[in-house]
């Protein structure tokens, strides 16, 4: 008779063998699928559109310019060196080449075939408004000054992977204190190609093109010199570009799971690629972000069928639900295209890893204050990316949650939360509480 002890190691190593053998049949076939799709969507989009659009299945050689014709220098190698078995073979003539070229009628006022047409996200072409999506707290637009005629003070929050500013607006910003209202102007933004935000189908959403329209639609209109940030996960990267082009303006930085891997002379982005969506079958999650991060076809797929029918779904699940409005986290997954998710994911997110250091270099130089917040049971954005940032920036203050992951780390626990922005604020804040007092009773 076998001892359960070695029955146990037996049966442990059988289903590892199997589970390894399963994976590879599954993105074998996911490959062989990715690479009909290809071709599939070649012969649709000159249907629709006049014009095959380009795609990364070719040498990185072959797309030397982003959508405005700049040199592809801000472009993640993992848009082109996601390795393929069919596509290695040139199955089916899949070798040929596929040029960049104008789309008829194309340009940034046209929506895609398999892109929702709905009211909600083509509002921004109807309207010609090349600007983000930007929700002022409530008090903020009357802005308010001290006794001694100093401004407020200034903060952008910046929202994570497949969300919008009702990640902040929704859960942080009730949790503010009545003073941090009336004295500090609070701005939550749509990143570029989410939420009610423009989603521009000849942007590459590099990280230039995400800070370049925050300063159009926040720090230049509202003439911001100053101001704190606030970012959640994809939006971390974001900041840290942003702050570091502005480090003389910005007073603080807190991130919350900052997807930071750290960086290593070649292959940063790939790097990157393989820890946050290694092509791994276990947990479901980590197969999601596989599929949608390898796959370029198959995630256009998704996007068409959910995200382009999102005003269907959200239908069907209020009926299932018998709730009228649905939570915030649901209507964000589904407001974004193909286009604008699959190239940020790249570019920003794995394409980052080239660029952080140098970021957290200039901010470290500059002397701004840093709060980092991590769940430790985060398992989109391990705890190790935010002990890497405290290693490149030993100032950097990092707060662990204890039995929080990356959602958690907010939700449940807003006004902890908001409670620790306060006091990072007023450590730095111009206006002092006593000056605070006397404008309330002056006005």
């Amino acid at each position: 008779m076998v001892p359960a002890v070695f029955s146990g190691k037996w049966l442990g190593e059988s289903a590892g063998k199997l589970m390894s053998v399963v994976s590879v049949v599954v993105f074998l076939l996911l490959d062989f699928l990715d690479t009909l799709f290809c071709i599939l969507y070649g012969i649709l989009d000159e249907y629709f559109e006049g014009d095959a659009s380009p795609c990364y299945c070719g040498e990185r050689r072959e797309l030397i310019h982003d959508g405005e014709g700049k040199l592809e220098g801000e472009m993640s190698e993992t848009l082109y060196e996601r390795k393929n078995v069919f596509r290695e073979m040139g199955f089916l003539g899949f070798a040929r080449k596929r040029k960049d070229s104008k789309k008829r009628g194309g340009g940034v006022g046209v929506n895609r075939w398999s892109d929702c047409g709905c009211e909600s996200c083509v509002s921004w072409m109807k309207n010609g408004d090349q600007k983000l999506h930007v929700i002022v707290g409530e008090n903020s637009k009357a802005v308010i000054e001290d006794c001694w005629g100093e401004p407020a003070e200034n903060v952008i929050f910046l929202h994570g992977f497949l969300s919008s500013s009702s990640f902040w607006t929704e859960t942080v910003f009730p949790n503010l204190s009545e003073t941090i209202h009336h004295n500090y102007r609070l701005f939550a933004v749509d990143l570029l190609g989410f939420g009610r935000s423009p989603k521009p189908r000849d942007c590459s959403y590099t990280l230039n093109n995400h800070v370049e329209m925050i300063e159009k639609s926040v720090i230049i209109p509202f003439q911001l010199d100053s101001f704190h940030l606030v970012a959640h996960s994809m939006g971390c990267i974001i900041a840290l570009a942003l702050a570091a082009k502005y480090s003389n303006s910005v007073k603080s930085i807190t991130l919350v799971a900052p997807p930071y891997f750290g960086s290593s002379k070649d292959g940063e982005s790939l790097m990157v690629l393989n820890k946050v969506a290694g092509r791994r079958l276990w947990p479901p999650l980590s197969f999601g972000s596989s599929f949608m991060s390898w796959y370029e076809h198959l995630g256009r797929c998704v996007c068409f069928l959910f995200c382009r029918h999102h005003r269907t779904w959200e239908k069907m699940l209020r009926l299932l639900t018998w709730k009228r409005d649905l939570h915030f986290t649901i209507m964000d997954l589904s407001r974004h295209t193909h286009r604008s998710a699959w190239h940020t994911m790249h570019n920003v997110i794995c394409g980052g890893a080239k660029v952080v250091d140098g970021y957290l270099t200039v901010l470290a130089e500059a002397g701004v204050k840093m709060c980092v917040v991590h769940g430790d049971r985060d398992q989109v954005v391990p705890l190790e990316c935010s002990n890497n940032i405290k290693m490149k920036a030993p100032e950097a203050g990092v707060n662990v949650i204890k039995n929080g992951d990356h959602g958690s780390v907010i939700h449940g626990r807003e006004k902890e939360f908001a409670g620790s922005l306060e006091r990072t604020w007023a450590s730095l804040a111009d206006i002092i509480p006593t000056s605070l007092e006397c404008c309330s009773e002056n006005t």
